[in-house]
């Protein structure tokens, strides 16, 4: 397994951004404290200077893992499950946009808060009936780019829709689209999973992307998760893919991205 970070590429409302902006300068920082990595955090494709992040990615020998997507429904509002029909299809176009932006990375894209939220005047069935219709757009669209889509469970706090692992794998099977997997997360694992390694072991080769906050959501750690055995139940499963740290930047970004480094990186040697 390797370890990335998360580098927004646009100033952001969300908070749990290590960095955020100075691209180049902050892509040359990651490589250099020794990370694998740069998992890119994009509002919009259509405002990045794309030959410019490949280049610096593939001059500082870094990864590209992921592309993330939750900016667009923070800062624009944009989702799957938006009582607005123009909003709902805004949302399908902009993650079939990423799809194609992951495809230059070798990224796979993450659908996270970007599927919305339940509204309490609609019937359930009806939000989970336009939440499937998207996932198997967007899923059929990142086949032919031969990108994964990766689900992420969320905790309740900040979403109703899909907070478990169980739920999920409900979900993707739904699809029942090979290319589409889960994300898992410590920070929202530790809210909503009984137990976090055996929801690990439930997901099982479902699982294409990884992040990893302690309990607080600081960095790896700072709080009272067990990240060996956390990098354990993973190897248990075969997961060989990228652990990506999506944590506060405390007590500031360098200090959290090296306390990161110092936690996963001995856990990962090897591995």
């Amino acid at each position: 397994m390797k370890l990335s970070i998360v580098l927004s590429t646009q100033p952001a409302a969300f908070s749990a951004l290590a960095y955020q902006g100075k691209l180049l300068e902050n892509i040359a920082k990651i490589a250099a404290l020794g990370y694998d990595g740069v998992e890119l955090a994009v509002r919009d494709p259509a405002l990045l200077d794309v030959p410019s992040i490949l280049e610096a990615v593939k001059v500082n020998k870094l990864a590209v893992p992921a592309i993330g997507t939750g900016q667009a429904f923070v800062d624009e509002g944009l989702s799957f499950t938006n009582t607005d029909n123009s909003i709902r299809r805004k949302a399908v176009a902009r993650i079939q946009s990423q799809i194609e932006l992951a495809a230059k990375f070798n990224a796979l894209v993450i659908v996270g808060l970007i599927r919305g939220k339940l509204d309490p005047q609609l019937d359930r069935e009806k939000t989970f009936g336009w939440l499937t219709d998207a996932l198997h757009e967007c899923a059929d669209h990142a086949e032919k780019f031969k990108v994964k889509l990766v689900l992420e469970p969320i905790n309740r706090y900040e979403t109703d829709l899909v907070n478990t692992v169980a739920e999920g794998l409900e979900l993707i099977e739904k699809i029942g689209s090979e290319n589409l997997g889960l994300l898992l997360d410590t920070f929202h694992m530790n809210i909503e999973e009984p137990s976090i390694f055996d929801s690990i072991r439930r997901a099982g080769r479902r699982i294409f992307h990884f992040h990893v906050a302690d309990s607080n959501r600081w960095y790896p750690g700072a709080g009272h998760i067990d990240f060996k055995k956390v990098v354990q139940t993973l190897k248990e499963t075969g997961y060989d893919g990228f652990v990506s740290a999506e944590i506060l930047p405390l007590p500031d970004p360098d200090a959290c991205a090296q306390k990161t480094i110092d936690t996963m990186k001995p856990l990962l040697k090897g591995v």
